[in-house]
């Protein structure tokens, strides 16, 4: 079927992996340290200076607006040496053409040091910490490949980042373990004065396989759900108490992602978070070695597109695959989400947890459905007030005030 998006309506993304799947941690839950698996004959996972530059140079000429977003993601990125990403900085001017440059590293911090810190305050760069609340929570998946624990180094180079005035956000996976405490997650992040934060739960299904361990694909069915995986009344019960926290005290000054996209469908604007777009497919992904795939969360041999050293970023992220690709995800709902009275706010969020059967028996149901519901259910007349303040042109901030009146 033929594609009804305009090939170009939307900016062309692609994040970039100059490391590969590589990585001095181990976490448990990891969806990419297992990509290696993919490129068995290339273990080292270094893109080359060559590779670096056909990239930078086609991703600046293939946009369509003056602003071009670069995201460099791992693996850990930090395990490229930090001349890497001055010769990053260098190819960016070299083609700019007259556009605005950005970029955003995502890290799990433990390499940071001054240095580092001090390049990306002088060049502006956006850091995004992987970090999964206090101690005790963070530990319990995120250590290193000897099973050593990792939260007091991220510690230091969170310190590191506000020592030199870096810009950063965090990122907290949300899991069986800590999702059962909101509030104490909450309050770490306010306390390290983390302004930005990402929730992003985690699920995965377990398909055994000869060379060990992997995430099935979204293709795969009846896999055993991975004991880390966040449950969908966890998730929902920690969606609605964070936000309780947050409608009363913070609106305005603590950012949450999911909260912010929630509002942005409420009022019939662009979720900043893709899992809740209407459709997907318009950030794709580009390998150490050029390969392209539809998606992060897609890097299976299935869903590569193609090579940048033969078709084009634009051929490939714009091409009748991949525009079908993300409408699918509007195309393939269930009756019942079609049904569903906060179908505007949800989109059936991310297509990779569509493995659950809805209440008729039809596949396709979001694993996490129940809990999603839950928590519009529960935020809607909040919701409905801060829009009403948006169309008045006052802020939403506004609706602190209107529950500490009684209004709310």
């Amino acid at each position: 079927m033929k594609s009804t998006i305009a090939p170009f309506a939307r900016p062309l993304y692609v994040m970039s992996k100059p490391i590969g799947s590589a990585c001095n941690l181990a976490c448990d839950y990891c969806y990419y340290l297992e990509k290696a698996h993919l490129y068995k004959e290339n273990p080292k996972q270094v893109m080359s200076d060559e590779l670096l530059e056909k990239f930078i140079r086609e991703y600046i000429g293939s946009q369509t607006m003056p602003q071009v977003l670069f995201t460099w993601h791992g693996g850990e990125t930090l395990m490229r040496p930090l001349s890497f990403y001055k010769r990053v900085v260098e190819l960016q001017k070299r083609y700019a053409g007259g556009r605005t440059i950005d970029n955003c590293i995502q890290t799990n911090g433990t390499l940071l040091t001054d240095e580092w810190c001090e390049f990306f305050r002088e060049n502006n760069w956006l850091v995004g910490i992987s970090i999964d609340g206090p101690q005790e929570f963070h530990d319990e998946y995120r250590r290193n490949k000897q099973g050593r624990p990792s939260f007091v180094k991220v510690m230091q180079g969170i310190n590191l980042l506000k020592k030199h005035g870096v810009e950063w956000n965090g990122m907290a996976v949300v899991n069986d373990y800590n999702a059962d405490y909101p509030l104490e997650f909450y309050h770490f992040f306010k306390e390290i004065g983390c302004r930005y934060i990402q929730f992003a739960p985690i699920v995965e299904r377990i398909f055994r396989h000869a060379d060990g361990r992997h995430l099935a694909t979204p293709l795969q069915a009846g896999d055993k759900l991975a004991d880390f995986s966040v449950s969908p009344e966890q998730w929902g019960n920690f969606l609605y108490t964070l936000f309780d926290e947050w409608v009363r005290h913070d609106v305005g000054t603590y950012f949450i992602q999911l909260f912010d996209s929630t509002l942005a469908n409420w009022v019939g604007e662009q979720p900043g978070v893709c899992s809740l777009a209407k459709t997907c497919g318009h950030a794709g992904v580009i390998e150490f070695n050029g390969d392209v795939y539809a998606c992060d969360h897609f890097v299976f041999p299935e869903f590569k597109l193609g090579n940048i050293h033969e078709k084009t970023l634009v051929e490939m992220m714009y091409s009748e695959r991949q525009q079908a690709f993300g409408e699918d995800k509007q195309r393939t709902l269930p009756q019942q989400c079609k049904e569903c009275e906060f179908l505007f706010a949800c989109n059936g969020e991310c297509p990779k947890n569509r493995f659950a059967l809805s209440v008729d028996g039809e596949p396709g149901l979001n694993y996490l459905c129940k809990g999603y519901h839950q928590f519009f259910n529960h935020v809607a007349p909040y919701m409905d007030f801060m829009k009403r303040e948006l169309l008045a042109e006052r802020p939403p901030a506004n609706v602190m005030e209107a529950i500490r009146k009684g209004e709310l």
